[in-house]
């Protein structure tokens, strides 16, 4: 174990050098990453190790302590999420609301119908991988729409002048929203197999299981994926449109 765990640093170590040799030619060009990058890289590693200290408790404890975990990964999910358009109003709530509603609802859907094992160690990986693919679709939709209202200001508030009712000045770009977040979603139902093998279905294969098992199991996921994305922007864009005016249907601009 102590010669596995120094490897992985040493591993980990190269690719996080890789990664801001990267940074540094992309400031060459103008784009100013270094510093958020080495933030991300150093809480990235710092998160993951603890989660892996947090996992080691989890799996050998009670089934109720998957739900608490995944719980705790919502909340951050949607504080993360948020720091995207922190500037739009509660946009802090509106991805909790948003992240809870898609995946929570999904992770609770599926494992009431046996899709997803309620052991702790299928529930809590599983259920991660449908809070982050959520919590990323939910940032591009509210940064998509942020942008989308404040390009458009004029069009909305003379619409707004002429009597419109307010969440129908800003449908389209909430729908424009909602579609674009979801892009990443679909291309990568559509390329599976093709352009990657995900690492669900190669750790399924590494470990013994049928490689035919694995590839159903690795479509089930990302369909889930999908679906909870899916839902959370649903949500996240409908309470957008209602956060973007005053009461008295003034625009609010960010």
């Amino acid at each position: 174990m102590k010669t596995d765990l120094s490897g992985g640093l040493i591993q980990a170590a190269i690719v996080s050098a890789l990664a801001l040799a990267v940074a540094l030619y992309a400031r060459r060009l103008g784009i100013h990453l270094l510093r958020d990058l080495a933030a991300a890289l150093g809480r990235g590693l710092s998160q993951i190790c603890a989660v892996g200290l947090i996992l080691i408790v989890v799996l050998k404890g009670p089934w109720w302590m998957s739900p608490l975990v995944l719980a705790g990964m919502i909340g951050a999910a949607a504080k993360t999420s948020s720091r995207r358009s922190r500037r739009f109003p509660r946009a802090g709530r509106i991805s909790l609301y948003a992240i809870l509603a898609g995946a929570g609802s999904v992770i609770f859907l599926m494992a009431m119908a046996g899709v997803i094992d309620r052991s702790a160690g299928a529930l809590v990986p599983v259920g991660s991988m449908l809070i982050a693919n959520a919590m990323n679709a939910n940032a591009l939709a509210m940064e998509r729409f942020a942008r989308e209202v404040q390009s458009h200001v004029g069009e909305i508030e003379t619409a707004l002048a002429l009597g419109a009712a307010a969440e129908s000045t800003v449908g389209e770009y909430s729908t424009a929203a909602l579609q674009a977040s979801l892009i990443p979603t679909v291309d990568n139902l559509r390329s599976l197999g093709i352009v990657w093998i995900p690492g669900i279905m190669a750790g399924m294969v590494l470990s013994g299981a049928a490689p035919l098992a694995a590839a159903v199991y690795q479509f089930v996921v990302l369909a889930m994926i999908f679906c909870s994305s899916s839902v959370t922007c649903m949500v996240s864009t409908r309470l957008m449109r209602r956060r973007a005016f005053t009461e008295a249907e003034q625009l609010i601009r960010s």
